[in-house]
């Protein structure tokens, strides 16, 4: 819990020192967060399953505006008559529209997001004791909107279609997800500062 907490503060004191960087989303830079709230439709032998969950994400900027790089989807959600499991690791890739046309404010920008890779849905009929489950090829795709509450901060949400095509007694699943959270802009010079001072920790407290 210590360790933690010193990531975090010294994150923080790092950010604090790159308020003067205006470009989040230039070449190079890190992007690293999560979506804390996923509020999912499951479209499924016609019954709607709505599930909280978290999707950490790490990507690289290859490009400005462009940031290709890896999440991991994590959802459960219970009722009296159900139980779903969601889960999916794939690579995603991002593009932030650098138009002033669709700007709204100078904190705001818009993006799209993809990803392709492996995921699946799992749910049970607590009454019936029936299980449907999709298991394979995972795409999604969807708009999202990225409000900088900070240089380096940025509070976003995501609207994403995701379909899952694979093996299981059902071969698809369809979702509508609206994803909630915050990604944390990072130069890259910043981030190797912050990975440097950790192991250096790490070597003196064993």
């Amino acid at each position: 819990m210590r360790r933690i907490l010193n990531v975090i503060l010294l994150i923080t004191a790092t950010l604090g020192a790159a308020t003067s960087v205006h470009a989040q989303t230039q070449k190079g830079n890190l992007m690293v967060g999560t979506d804390l709230l996923n509020i999912m439709g499951t479209f499924q032998n016609g019954n709607n399953q709505f599930n909280l969950g978290i999707s950490p994400k790490l990507g690289y900027f290859l490009q400005d505006n462009f940031v290709l790089g890896a999440e991991v989807d994590f959802s459960v959600n219970t009722s009296k008559t159900f139980s779903t499991f969601n889960y999916s690791v794939s690579p995603f890739a991002r593009y932030y529209f650098d138009d002033k046309k669709l700007e709204f404010s100078k904190r705001a920008r818009f993006f799209l997001e993809a990803n392709v890779g492996f995921a699946g849905t799992n749910t049970k009929d607590k009454i019936t004791d029936a299980s449907t489950s999709t298991n394979g090829l995972a795409i999604g795709f969807g708009p999202g909107l990225a409000y900088f509450i900070t240089p380096n901060v940025a509070l976003e949400a995501l609207l994403k279609y995701d379909l899952t095509v694979g093996f299981g007694n059902s071969t698809t699943t369809n979702r509508i997800g609206l994803n909630l959270g915050f990604q944390i802009y990072l130069p890259t010079k910043h981030a190797k500062e912050i990975v440097n001072e950790e192991k250096k920790n790490f070597r003196r407290n064993g």
